[in-house]
C-alpha cells in the first residue's frame, strides 16, 4: 500500500537543477522534490510520497485527509501537530 501525506510548501529552492522544497507537516518538515508539481509554491499544499510531491490539493482536503490519519492514531512522530 502507498501513502501520501498532504503538507504545506514552507520554502523552495533549485538544488543542482532540481526544485526542491521544505513541506510542513505539523511541525515536522521534510524536504521533498517539487519536480512533479511545477506549479506549487510557497504556501501551497502538496501530496508527498516518498520525497516526491506528486500532486497538489486544496487547503481543506489537506487537513480533512490529515484529520483522518491522526484519528487513526500512531502517526504523532511522523505529522506532528495540527497545521494552525
Amino acid at each position: 500500500m502507498c501513502l501520501g501525506i498532504p503538507g504545506r510548501v514552507i520554502d523552495a529552492r533549485d538544488e543542482a537543477g532540481v526544485r526542491m522544497a521544505t513541506v510542513d507537516f505539523g511541525g515536522v518538515r521534510r524536504d521533498a522534490c517539487l519536480e512533479y508539481t511545477p506549479e506549487a509554491g510557497i504556501g501551497d499544499y502538496v501530496i508527498v510520497h516518498v520525497g516526491f510531491a506528486i500532486t497538489q490539493v486544496h487547503e481543506a482536503e489537506a487537513q480533512r485527509t490529515l484529520a483522518v490519519l491522526r484519528a487513526m492514531g500512531g502517526v504523532e512522530d511522523e505529522l506532528g501537530e495540527p497545521l494552525p
